[in-house]
C-alpha cells in the first residue's frame, strides 16, 4: 500500500495528518513571496514540517483508507501499522523518501530530520497558480529645476539707447498697467459669474422643494418582499468518541456540556456508533482551532469528522 498518496490526498484538505506511531505532517499557509535576486514571483502555498511527537490516532488517515478502500476502520489500522513498520525498517538503514511530501532520515542523535518536497503546492486557493520571473522595471528619475522668471522675454537696453528712445520705457509701463487692469477685471468677472451661478442653483432648489411638499403621491398597494436566507450548516466536527450504547453517548455528551462544551449526538457512523461531538463548526479554520486547544486541554483522542 502506497501510504503517502492517502496523505497528500489529505494534506490539501487538513492542516495536520497523523501517521499512528509514526509522526504528524503539519502544514502552515504561506503568503506570496517575490526573490530579490532573480525577480521571481511565487504564489501562495502552504509548507508542509514534520512532527514525531505527535504519534496518537486521530482517526483521520485510517478513516480516509477505510473510505477509499471500501475496507472496515481496523483492518485499515492494520494496513497503516504495516507500512510504519516497513518505514522504520528503512530510515534504520538509508534515507525514507515520500513521493510528493519529502524525505526524512536519522541524525547522529537517533532524531527524524524532515526536507519538505517543493513540487507540490497543497494550497487549493493556489490551483493553477505558477511562478513566473519578471524583469524588474527600470525607472528613470529627472531632475525638475523650477526657476521663477518675472518676465518671458526680457528687453535688456544700454544707457545710450534709453536716452534716444525713452518711449520703450512708457511703452513697458504701459503693458504692465494693462495687464494688472484686465486681470483685476477678469478676476471680477470671474467672481460675478460664480455668484449668480449659485443664486440660481439655490432659487432651483428651493423650487423642487417646494414642489415635492406640495406633491401627492399614490403608490398603491406594494408588493411583498420574501427573502430567502440560507443557514449554514455546520460541516466540522470535533468527535468526542463514538459508542455502542446510546446511553453511553447521552451520559457523554451530559458531561461535555456540563464543562461547558456545545456537545451533541451527530448520528451514527458507517460502522453503527453513536458519534458525540464536542462542537461543530461551519468553518475549516475555526473548527481546527479548536480541535487544537481539545488535544491540549481534553485528549489527544480527538479528531475532527468533515461531513459534505
Amino acid at each position: 500500500m502506497r501510504l503517502e498518496k492517502y496523505i497528500t490526498d489529505l494534506l490539501y484538505r487538513y492542516q495536520c495528518v497523523t501517521v499512528p506511531e509514526f509522526g504528524a505532517f503539519l502544514t502552515q499557509r504561506k503568503p506570496a513571496e517575490i526573490h530579490e535576486s532573480t525577480q521571481a514571483f511565487y504564489p501562495p502555498s502552504k509548507t508542509i514540517s514534520f512532527n514525531e511527537q505527535l504519534k496518537s490516532n486521530d482517526g483521520l488517515l485510517a478513516k480516509h483508507i477505510a473510505d477509499i478502500q471500501k475496507i472496515p476502520y481496523e483492518k485499515a489500522l492494520k494496513k497503516i501499522a504495516k507500512k510504519v513498520n516497513q518505514w522504520k525498517d528503512t530510515l534504520a538503514v538509508e534515507t525514507l523518501v515520500l513521493d510528493n511530501i519529502g524525505a526524512l532520515s536519522l541524525n547522529d542523535e537517533g532524531n527524524l530530520q524532515f526536507q519538505p518536497a517543493q513540487s507540490v503546492n497543497y494550497l487549493t486557493a493556489s490551483f493553477g497558480l505558477s511562478s513566473f520571473v519578471m524583469p524588474k522595471v527600470q525607472r528613470e528619475v529627472y531632475k525638475e529645476e523650477v526657476e521663477e522668471i518675472e518676465e518671458k522675454a526680457p528687453i535688456l537696453f544700454t544707457p545710450e539707447k534709453r536716452e534716444k528712445r525713452p518711449y520703450f520705457r512708457y511703452a513697458a509701463v504701459a503693458a504692465v498697467v494693462l495687464t494688472l487692469v484686465g486681470t483685476v477685471g477678469f478676476n471680477q468677472f470671474q467672481q460675478y459669474k460664480s455668484e449668480m451661478e449659485y443664486v440660481q442653483a439655490q432659487e432651483e432648489q428651493d423650487h423642487i422643494e417646494n414642489s415635492v411638499q406640495q406633491a401627492t403621491f399614490d403608490l398603491g398597494s406594494l408588493p411583498s418582499l420574501e427573502l430567502n436566507v440560507t443557514k449554514e450548516i455546520p460541516n466540522y466536527h470535533v468527535v468526542a468518541g463514538a459508542f455502542r450504547i446510546e446511553a453511553n453517548a447521552d451520559k457523554k455528551v451530559r458531561q461535555l456540556r456540563a464543562k461547558g462544551y456545545e456537545a451533541e449526538r451527530i448520528g451514527k457512523n458507517r460502522f453503527g456508533l453513536h458519534q458525540v461531538t464536542y462542537a461543530s463548526f461551519s468553518d475549516k479554520y475555526e473548527a481546527l482551532d479548536a480541535l487544537r486547544r481539545i488535544k491540549r486541554e481534553e485528549t489527544r483522542e480527538a479528531w475532527l469528522l468533515v461531513t459534505k
